[in-house]
């Protein structure tokens, strides 16, 4: 039954990656008027490229979290079943 989740959680991470990209991009432009940086650009800064990169994977990873969260905690909701396991393996 819990194939039933792939659908789910694959909207689930194209509405992430959506979400976490407008994200960044308001967020970058209150930090600096210019677009973010690319990486190739020799005119740009390292401390500027890596701080643009790191402020954005860290809100993708962030919004990725909260969606799959939410897919899940909604598909529960709906079917009556946890999609992925119900408790903490302890290595």
């Amino acid at each position: 039954m819990k194939i039933l989740y792939k659908p789910f959680g694959i909207i689930a991470g194209v509405i992430a990656a959506k979400l976490g990209q407008k994200l960044f991009t308001a967020l970058w432009a209150r930090l600096d008027d210019s677009p973010p940086p690319d990486p190739r650009l020799q005119q740009t800064s390292l401390p500027k490229v890596v701080g643009a990169k790191t402020l954005e994977g860290a809100l993708m990873s962030g919004v990725a979290a909260a969606v799959d969260r939410a897919s899940a905690n909604s598909f529960h909701h709906l079917t009556g079943i946890w999609p992925g396991p119900k408790e903490a393996e302890s290595h």
